[in-house]
């Protein structure tokens, strides 16, 4: 195989994939629109609360640390 024929089927294998990808991101796109956000949070919420009562809750998040570092930078 040239060094011409093998640039030539790498453009046509990353054009297939930029194809395929434009097809995927529609489809993608078209789940979100269809998705029932409500009926999808009421399953999920009974995992969450598992999760928090089989873990527990982490008493610092680091959220208030990182707004007083992010605070003195803008000093």
């Amino acid at each position: 195989m040239t060094d011409e024929e093998l640039r030539r089927r790498q453009k046509e294998y990353a054009m297939g994939w930029k194809e395929v990808g434009e097809y995927l991101e529609a489809e993608r796109r078209q789940r979100v629109r269809d998705a029932d956000t409500a009926k999808s949070l009421e399953a999920l919420s009974g995992l969450f609360d598992s999760a928090i009562w089989l873990h527990g809750t982490d008493p610092g998040s680091g959220l208030v640390e990182q707004q007083a570092i992010l605070s003195r930078a803008r000093r």
